[in-house]
């Protein structure tokens, strides 16, 4: 089984105290828990039964390419967040798997939704969603299983980004590519986590294509979408139940494997990737009309971002990957809620928006 270093080994702390309007960043712990394969990427984290669950892909690089190895799905346990060791390992034969979401079924499972692409050496010829289940920490995964979509979504079943349980019911956001000029980008939904439904086109323009759905304490469904057109902002959608209708704000960065959370106070908070010379994964606070507002970069650069969150002993716990350490690598980070807050509290009559 592998183990990294203890985290005492493998910690750096950023302790920021520039001014505001110097970018200050909160204070936060970083580390890096998982170097395992040649290429360690596409980051989520969760917490259940009595553990931090971590997952990402396992390859050789970015794509199979010309090596023909295909990436495979890791899933490290941690019941504090100090020692890491893989508890599962997920495979599916000429198969290329890459960014597993984690989410809680409303029975209780551990899923793990990914996606699984077909490539001849470095092109892409097709792809599908696929899950897999834990019941209890002490079994075993199940072997990867595609979803299947009913008429209402068509034959083509998209890209499904991620899977956000809400009152029994599971949603997500798929985006495919009907032509080279149309992206479409479909909320859809499940009761199982395998049997998906449509539920709104979401009729985004330009090339979106990556999206988390987050529910806020009053039921309202938040929707952010990366974008890849001419002018590549994000966007942030909001709806109420029965989610029919969206409004739609414009989010002045273009992001790069976009996660967002509610915090315990109620702030929602965004990570993403900022593009520049070098790449950085950073954290900010979105409000709820789309402006975001940089709290923190951390150490990365190149290949980086897809940070997955959650929040367990008034901390903030980040799971993203970056290659600033000269290997793509899994790192860990940790932000005290009450830093969170007191940032919150300094910017309350100031905005900083980071644009493209």
């Amino acid at each position: 089984m592998h183990r990294l270093l203890s985290a005492s080994l493998l910690t750096l702390t950023l302790m920021c105290s520039a001014s505001f309007a110097e970018e200050a960043s909160v204070p936060f712990e970083s580390k890096r828990i998982w170097d395992g394969a040649g290429h360690n990427a596409f980051t989520d984290i969760i917490r259940w039964e009595g553990a931090f669950y971590c997952t990402f892909r396992e390859g050789s690089g970015h794509v199979p390419g010309e090596n023909g190895l295909d990436g495979t799905i890791r899933i490290l346990r941690s019941e504090q967040g100090e020692e890491w060791a893989s508890t599962g390992l997920l495979t599916f034969k000429d198969i290329d798997l890459r960014d597993p979401k984690l989410s809680i079924t409303p029975d209780n499972r551990l899923m793990v939704a990914m996606g699984g692409s077909n490539y001849d050496g470095n092109t892409l010829v097709d792809r599908a969603p696929y899950v897999s289940f834990l019941d209890s920490p002490t079994s075993k995964f199940t072997v990867p299983t595609p979803i299947i979509v009913d008429e209402s979504i068509g034959e083509d079943p998209g890209w499904l980004w991620r899977v956000t349980w809400h009152e029994g019911v599971g949603y997500g956001v798929s985006y495919r590519m009907p032509s080279k000029d149309r992206w479409e980008v479909l909320l859809v939904k499940t009761v199982d986590g395998i049997h998906y439904t449509l539920l709104k086109d979401l009729r985004r323009g330009g090339k979106p294509n990556e999206a988390t759905v987050r529910f806020k304490d009053n039921g309202e469904m938040f929707i952010v979408v990366r974008n890849e057109e001419q002018r590549p902002h994000g966007s942030l959608g909001r709806s109420k139940a029965p989610f029919e209708d969206c409004i739609w704000y414009d989010i002045p960065h273009k992001l790069g494997g976009p996660d967002m959370i509610f915090l315990p106070n109620g702030s929602l908070m965004l990570g993403t990737r900022e593009y520049g010379s070098p790449t950085h994964t950073v954290l900010g606070r979105l409000s709820e009309s789309g402006a975001f507002e940089k709290y923190a970069t951390f150490p990365s650069s190149g290949d980086t971002s897809y940070p997955g969150f959650v929040v367990y002993k008034d901390t903030l716990w980040m799971a993203y990957y970056a290659s600033h350490e000269g290997k793509t690598s899994i790192y860990l980070a940790t932000i005290k809620l009450k830093d969170l807050e007191a940032r919150t509290a300094q910017s309350a009559h100031h905005t900083i928006t980071i644009r493209k």
